[in-house]
């Protein structure tokens, strides 16, 4: 019988992460793949992202709406929870996979496990310093399978009590995407977005939950340093964490700033485009630090939110400060100068998480878990 296999998203982000495993096995003649739906995607603020879903893939998908407005993360943590037990009795999956550090993930790893399901778990092991990453290694003690980006990651895990047979070394899953030479033009990109901009820079900046008293201020402190640099910025809406709405009201004062133009989102193909192309991004997404090394495009991360992440010579790390932040923009304009980053260079096809699905050693996983002594 086919394996079901149910992919939980919640976020653009996320999606990005497990699209590639989702386009490896779909056609499968031994997989029968489910898509759980839920979060942002859902809100039409953030664009109903979901429609992207539906058009990329022709299978079994179902959507939990989980948020409803001014929703702490308790709150949404709690009303995930009882919607996704309740769908995994209806459609008892074979194996359930999540990404990363999202409440949605969270959710549907404990239902997993609460219930003696099989849980995958995309990116564990990696650290930033703020809740993040504590969800992100609470999910990594749920789940029972582990889809690691490297091998300081894996030995993360390990230090974690888990077991090494059941990490997996897949790399950046989205690598592939990355690297795709039949990615949109930017020419179709720019039309599809309304972007008049021939030159310009990203700037994605979410909020941080412990520090809600410092979002306005800190938002405040960004946009004007933007505008001091006097460039175009293609701006992209924050998550829906604590605080967003506070990020929201810095940005409707600047809607009209004629050198800002702002999304809710974008396709990941052609978001991937645009950063591709731009002179550099600014923030504190994890984009910062992970997808734009691969293309050497210069990044300024600011904050704490992923100050433990990766660091390379692309990459500069700053408190949010105005006289810092327009200073190093200030030399990206002067200097436009893109290192050149080797370490990102191997990479791992997505064949072999295929055949790491197809072995029958993964299906033999045990649901009960043991803490290994190092």
């Amino acid at each position: 019988m086919k394996k079901k296999i149910l992919f939980i998203t919640g976020t653009r982000a996320d999606y990005g992460k497990i699209k590639p495993l989702i386009n490896s096995i779909y056609k499968s003649k031994n997989f029968h793949v489910q898509i759980l739906i839920t979060g942002m995607h859902l809100l039409s603020k953030y664009g109903n992202t979901y429609t992207e879903i539906e058009e990329d893939f022709d299978v079994e998908i179902f959507k939990l709406r989980n948020i409803q407005k001014n929703d702490g993360m308790n709150q949404i943590l709690s009303r995930s929870i009882n919607q996704i037990d309740g769908m995994l009795k209806k459609i008892k999956p074979n194996l359930i996979f999540v990404h990363g550090d999202r409440i949605e993930a969270l959710a549907g790893t404990i239902c997993g496990a609460f219930n003696n399901y099989l849980v995958a778990h995309v990116e564990g092991g990696d650290v930033s310093g703020t809740i993040d990453e504590s969800i992100r290694h609470a999910i990594t003690k749920f789940a029972q399978i582990h889809f690691v980006t490297g091998v300081k990651q894996k030995r993360r895990l390990i230090q974690l009590g888990e077991n090494t047979n059941n990490i997996y070394v897949l790399g950046l899953t989205e690598k592939n995407i990355l690297l795709n030479k039949s990615l949109p033009s930017l020419k179709e990109v720019k039309k599809r977005y309304d972007i008049d901009y021939n030159d310009y820079a990203i700037m994605i900046f979410h909020p941080v939950t412990t520090e809600q008293e410092e979002i306005i201020k800190q938002t405040k402190i960004i946009i004007n340093s933007l505008k001091s640099s006097k460039l175009n910025y293609i701006i992209i809406y924050p998550n829906n964490d604590l605080g967003s709405d506070k990020i929201f009201k810095i940005y409707k004062y600047n809607n009209n700033y004629k050198k800002f133009r702002f999304l809710p989102s974008m396709r990941f193909e052609h978001f991937l485009t645009l950063l591709k192309n731009s002179n550099f991004i600014i923030g504190n997404s994890s984009v910062g630090v992970l997808q734009s090394p691969i293309y050497n495009v210069p990044s300024i991360n600011l904050g704490t939110r992923q100050k433990n992440r990766n660091s390379n010579k692309n990459i500069i790390h700053l408190r949010i400060e105005e006289k810092l932040i327009t200073k190093h923009i200030n030399k990206i304009k002067k200097n436009n100068k893109r290192f050149n980053n080797s370490s990102l260079s191997n990479r791992k096809y997505i064949n072999y998480f295929k055949n790491i699905l197809s072995s029958k050693k993964i299906w033999k996983t045990k649901v009960q878990k043991h803490f290994l002594d190092l």
